[in-house]
């Protein structure tokens, strides 16, 4: 739980969300009011095509408000919120990508995570695209509770500054690049990023979804580009299996991989630390990024030594 302050608890309401951005992001909003948030999928699972039992639409039915991915993401939220229309509850539902913009789907993105007639979901990559999100969330809360709409406002202007923080540390990043691609051993949940800082965003494992096995043709493609592009180091998706990636680093001149994520789940660890968004972003994604752009040596970066060719 998250973002509750120390009011009665019976004037306190219940946030759940579905996907861990979009929790994380809640919690930061609904900080000091009472206004209890929950993430919904369990900790070391992806957000993504994780299935849950049944008494997770009854928790997302007796919640005031349920924060969502939007349409097509994730079938069992879909069902969730038929299930909300259809009995009539209280649940305000907010959809966390109204009003954004999507990319079109591109074609290193699996069919199955297809939305809105072949458009891309992973919005929340991007900084300045997130801060729609923010803004859903905080509106559809404040319809929740009305008696805290100004401090929902206040929490969502500090959040979206954050975001602008991180789009400039983002933007160094790449402007440091001594390489035009990323390759990735994972699938592609990162056009977005490609998008916002004008650099391509590779995966070298091309029919790869979530959860997919490998071809023998990708991963003679995966070793051709290697090869081709000379590629030392590439990310590897932590709540996806890295089988792929060790294949390469084992049968290829690729030294190692590290860790990438689309904030798409949370690990024990992190949930120790108190890690948001914004620490994965600074504490994961950003030094693999460095390290695979040629931006900065492995030994430069903040990424701890068991990050290399991680388990």
């Amino acid at each position: 739980m998250g973002g509750a302050s120390d009011d009665d608890p019976e004037d306190q309401n219940v946030a759940v969300a579905s996907f861990f951005t979009f929790y994380d992001f809640t919690r930061q909003i609904a900080d000091e009011t009472p206004m209890s948030v929950d993430n919904l999928v369990p900790v070391g699972l992806h957000g993504h095509g994780w299935e849950p039992d049944p008494t997770i639409t009854q928790d997302i039915v007796d919640a005031n408000a349920f924060i969502h991915v939007g349409p097509d993401f994730q079938p069992w939220a879909d069902r969730a919120i038929e299930t909300v229309e259809d009995d009539g509850a209280d649940t305000h539902l907010i959809n966390a990508r109204e009003g954004v913009e999507l990319l079109d789907l591109a074609e290193t993105v699996e069919d199955d995570e297809e939305i809105e007639g072949g458009k891309d979901p992973h919005f929340w990559l991007d900084p300045e695209l997130a801060k729609h999100a923010v803004d859903n969330i905080a509106n559809g809360l404040a319809e929740v509770a009305p008696d805290h709409e100004g401090e929902f406002a206040d929490n969502a202007d500090e959040l979206k500054g954050e975001l602008d923080e991180l789009d400039a540390e983002w933007e160094a990043i790449f402007e440091e690049a001594e390489r035009e691609y990323v390759f990735l051993a994972a699938h592609n949940a990162f056009e977005y990023l490609g998008q916002r800082y004008a650099t391509t965003i590779q995966p070298l494992i091309a029919n790869l979804a979530a959860a997919d096995d490998v071809r023998t043709s990708d991963m003679q493609y995966a070793e051709d580009m290697i090869a081709e592009h000379d590629i030392q180091y590439i990310g590897a998706a932590i709540f996806e299996p890295n089988s792929w990636a060790k294949q390469l680093v084992d049968e290829t001149n690729a030294e190692a991989y590290y860790p990438v994520t689309p904030y798409a789940g949370t690990r024990e660890e992190w949930v120790d630390q108190g890690w948001g968004y914004f620490d994965i972003a600074r504490n994961i994604n950003m030094p693999t990024f460095e390290i695979v752009l040629d931006a900065a040596d492995p030994s430069e970066t903040t990424l701890g030594e068991e990050w290399r060719n991680f388990d």
